[in-house]
């Protein structure tokens, strides 16, 4: 059955600690106002009024054609990655999101990808599996093709 990963805690630690984004820059800092943002490592909105971090992630090993770069939102202090069966809380204001499926060379597979309710976005994933060249998927904002997380089997 599909899963939902969050990122890794060693990238989010070093992106905590000022490591440069995706585009060189070290992570903007700012104060949430409890509206729309998600962080991509506990998969929590980030409270009203708590520091975090807006910077530039590549959700890839390199840069590539197919290598997303984006915005995304963090914790600005250290918080528990997401783990569970669950949906997560960051999953729960949408009414859809942007899936897609990716290859063991992290290329798009064209004909995976689909805005789906996220009632249904667990069983279309199960769907898109059954491609065998599709290795994992990614959830994004169907609004803003933001990354959130990622699907694997």
């Amino acid at each position: 059955m599909p899963h939902i990963i969050a990122m890794p805690t060693e990238t989010v630690r070093a992106y905590q600690a000022g490591q440069p984004d995706a585009h060189g820059q070290a992570p903007e800092r700012a104060i949430s106002d409890g509206g729309g943002n998600p962080c991509r490592h506990c998969l929590r909105y980030i409270p009203e009024g708590a520091e975090m971090l807006i910077l530039a992630h590549r959700p890839f090993p390199s840069a590539q054609p197919y290598a997303e770069t984006g915005p995304i939102f963090l914790c600005a202090d250290a918080c528990a990655r997401y783990e569970g069966d669950a949906m997560p809380e960051v999953f729960t204001r949408s009414p859809d999101y942007l899936i897609k499926g990716y290859s063991a060379q992290d290329r798009i597979v064209y004909g995976t990808g689909i805005v789906i309710p996220q009632a249904q976005m667990m069983a279309q994933a199960e769907e898109i599996f059954a491609d065998p060249r599709v290795r994992y998927i990614h959830i994004r904002s169907a609004r803003n093709n933001c990354y959130q997380a990622r699907i694997e089997r």
